[in-house]
């Protein structure tokens, strides 16, 4: 089976890579690739060399009016998706590979999970995710269906985003990444009847070797994005969540609210400690005036005070005492 002409780097186990600029073949020899058993992190070796680097203005400029299309079939130009009237400031475009892709839909159903609509136009800068995939737009309902993503997805069959921004086409497998909760063999047994059900429409879920990747826009320019270097290689949930600030905005807040009760928790100790050494003093006063008025009336009735009495009487006079 051969690709079209893409510079390809693949590493080999003893350390060696080896590219081309020619068409690559790819083996489906089982002794030339990794297996689970020899590795559990990885079904094959060597990814498509591309890079991360953000499109500039003028690459932006020469597909901003390619055209997307929705799942009824209508078109809207590609620049509508991140930027103008009712568009979020930011917005991430994910771009999946073809609509019968397991690994994407888990992808996107893992993001589902961790990213809702609400929480990122929540956000201090407003932000917004689009899905993009290459097939045909019939597929996107069964797409919705698969994955339960709440965000638009759109449909680019002539992969013109893909090719302009620095896509490419890869049928490198590469590590298991921490977005898949479930098994290679789930996900292709899923494709599979996923394709079975749609009929001669499966052949219209797109080229199964196309790799996308994530970009942010931001005022009309991307500020960052990552590129896929094999058919799994999307960024990581956590990464986009940190990149989008949902995050850093979470860790904020629950700064503050720490720094919050710790400003007040002494002062509520301070208070009552206050309070309490308030009461003790207190007590300790009305204690000391009680001993006080105790003791004076235990020295009245003292000897001393009744001899005094006794003088008193045999002078025949009653002696005041002061």
């Amino acid at each position: 089976m051969t690709a079209p002409s893409s510079t390809v780097s693949a590493t080999s186990r003893d350390g060696t890579t080896s590219t081309s600029d020619q068409n690559t073949s790819v083996s489906t020899n089982p002794s030339t690739t990794s297996s689970p058993e020899s590795d559990p992190t990885a079904d094959f070796v060597g990814d498509v060399a591309v890079n991360d680097h953000k499109p500039t203005t003028a690459e932006l400029a020469k597909v901003e009016d390619t055209l997307v299309l929705a799942a009824d079939g209508s078109s809207r130009p590609f620049k509508s998706l991140y930027s103008g009237e009712g568009v979020a400031k930011r917005v991430m475009v994910i771009f999946v590979r073809h609509f019968l892709c397991g690994n994407c839909q888990e992808y996107l159903r893992t993001l589902t999970r961790a990213v809702t609509p609400d929480s990122l136009l929540s956000l201090p800068v407003p932000t917004f995710i689009t899905i993009i995939g290459c097939g045909r737009p019939e597929l996107i309902p069964m797409y919705i269906e698969a994955t339960g993503c709440p965000f638009p997805i759109y449909a680019d069959p002539s992969r013109k985003l893909y090719d302009s921004l620095g896509m490419t086409r890869t049928l490198t497998l590469g590590p298991k990444p921490e977005y898949m909760r479930i098994s290679l063999l789930t996900a292709m047994v899923t494709s599979v009847v996923q394709g079975l059900r749609q009929g001669t429409g499966a052949t219209k879920a797109g080229d199964v070797k196309q790799v996308g990747g994530e970009f942010l826009f931001e005022d009309g320019v991307v500020t960052w994005c990552h590129r896929m270097r094999n058919t799994r290689d999307h960024a990581e949930v956590p990464k986009l969540r940190l990149v989008m600030g949902l995050d850093g905005a979470e860790k904020e807040e629950e700064k503050e609210k720490e720094t919050s009760t710790e400003e007040r928790t002494p002062a509520r100790l301070r208070k009552r400690d206050s309070s309490a050494g308030a009461g003790v003093a207190a007590s300790r006063k009305r204690w000391s005036t009680s001993l006080s008025r105790a003791l004076s009336t235990r020295r009245s009735a003292s000897p001393r005070g009744l001899e005094t009495n006794r003088g008193g009487e045999q002078g025949g006079q009653s002696v005041a005492v002061a």
